[in-house]
């Protein structure tokens, strides 16, 4: 039997955790490939990202699951789950509902550029941050 296949939850048990019970997700554009945010996931936010089709994580901050957009309306839609070759790095090929993923209103968490040894702010806000900040 293909190891990809072995059980109705077997992706997962390939899945390297870290001693927390999480993994790092990479979210990144499906259209675009820009990356959009970098956040952790658990078991459970994996298993119902791909059974919603919506982009889950775990809040290491609040201590819980965090459904992308529950705060701010802006949902990913996940097009792809992928995993790196160490098996220890998630990533979620998404369409970002509302074209911003980053709580302080930008597209992407990704906004700040080196320059001449300054971190510059290269992105607009594309929409004032709603909610409570930081997942």
């Amino acid at each position: 039997m293909n190891e990809l296949h072995a059980g109705a939850d077997g992706w997962i048990a390939q899945i390297r955790f870290d001693p927390a019970g999480l993994v790092p997700v990479v979210a990144q554009d499906a259209s675009d490939r820009r990356v959009l945010m970098v956040a952790w996931a658990d078991r459970e936010a994996l298993l119902e990202t791909q059974a919603s089709g919506y982009a889950v994580y775990f809040s290491r901050s609040r201590d819980r699951l965090w459904r992308k957009g529950e705060e701010s309306g802006h949902r990913q839609k996940v097009r792809e789950i992928r995993l790196d070759c160490d098996a220890d790095v998630v990533l979620y090929l998404v369409d970002p509902i509302g074209g911003i993923s980053c709580h302080t209103g930008r597209a992407s968490c990704f906004f700040r550029r080196l320059e001449a040894g300054a971190w510059n702010t290269v992105d607009p806000v594309l929409e004032p941050p709603r909610g409570a900040g930081r997942p």
